[in-house]
């Protein structure tokens, strides 16, 4: 019987609202990819995200152009070029390297010849919203990491409050290209003053040519600057960390060795995450080991994740159970 690729659009609400500088999202669409061989079924999870040109008609379509070369035989090395970096191509390698483990009756870590995931404390998200509610967030979350959604009006006393609401937190500040070359000295001031740990793609990506005329006096992140490790040679004298997701470098496969090339590079790594439920979490956890930075609350901001989930304790977040991924 030969291997079968399904998949299908799932709708995760929110809790509550989840805001950043480029809109409101209320929930999470995702496409869930499952790729079967006989009784074994592999799974994996992406979020098409409309600020890199992807929809979720566009992920079905591609999806449906690759299901037959999956149905005959494509690996994981022949989708690397037969589809461009991207959550289409996550959601397959994902399942592809669940797959694998299956078949195998192994784990994707022995698979890669890497460390299995350990227990890690991930960094928890401040919608953006006023300095007032942010401190109340922040305050009330009691969390040891956290990321500030920032990139609007404001900013400066947003930072303030949080940090008056949570003294002991380490503070990440993700600007989501939301600031500009004129305001970037003070916001990048004003992130020191709040002993911010890391800021997150200040500029626009393609217009972040400033950051080479600033003294990056808090360390700062590519994201939306950087997918895959074709995007290194652009990211020189302007960087010191990059965001490496799983939806940007279009699966596990790139992304080990994206941070590969990361750390020869001497950049830090910051592990994140879409709005996503456990099933998106569960692949990037292996490379969590190796980031200075986790940030793999997307279940956290659901309503509720599926079943099998990732285990929180808090920030804490523990390895998949093999009935999840991996």
């Amino acid at each position: 019987m030969p291997r079968r690729l399904e998949f299908r659009v799932e709708e995760w609400p929110i809790s509550g609202a989840f805001a950043i500088s480029r809109g409101v999202k209320t929930e999470a669409a995702v496409v869930v990819v499952e790729v079967s061989d006989g009784p074994a079924t592999g799974r994996g999870e992406c979020v098409p995200y409309a600020r890199y040109g992807e929809s979720l008609e566009s992920v079905s379509r591609e999806l449906e152009r690759l299901a037959p070369e999956i149905a005959r035989g494509m690996n994981r090395i022949a989708l690397q070029t037969a589809l461009h970096a991207g959550a289409t191509r996550n959601a397959i390698d994902c399942a592809l390297w669940d797959l694998e483990a299956k078949l195998a009756g192994a784990s994707v870590a022995s698979l890669a010849g890497i460390a299995a995931s350990s227990p890690v404390t991930t960094a928890y998200t401040l919608s953006l919203d006023t300095p007032q509610q942010m401190a109340v967030a922040a305050r009330q979350s009691a969390r040891p990491v956290l990321k500030l959604k920032l990139g609007a009006e404001g900013d400066l006393e947003r930072l303030c409050a949080v940090r008056e609401a949570a003294p002991k937190a380490m503070l990440i500040a993700d600007a989501n290209e939301g600031w500009t070359a004129k305001n970037l000295r003070e916001n990048l001031e004003a992130c020191a003053r709040a002993k911010v740990a890391l800021v997150e793609q200040p500029l626009f990506a393609g217009g972040d040519d400033a950051l080479r005329e600033v003294e990056r006096i808090v360390p700062i992140c590519a994201d939306e600057s950087f997918h895959d490790r074709n995007s290194f040679a652009k990211l020189d004298g302007k960087y010191d960390a990059v965001n490496i997701k799983l939806d940007k470098t279009g699966g596990l496969t790139e992304a080990l060795l994206a941070a590969h090339e990361a750390e020869a590079r001497g950049l830090d790594i910051m592990i994140g995450c879409m709005v996503a439920t456990s099933l998106a979490m569960a692949p990037a956890l292996l490379l969590a080991g190796r980031a200075k930075f986790v940030d793999l609350d997307g279940p956290l901001l659901l309503a509720k994740d599926r079943e099998n989930g990732l285990r929180y304790d808090g920030s804490t977040v523990f390895p998949p159970s093999p009935a999840l991924w991996g």
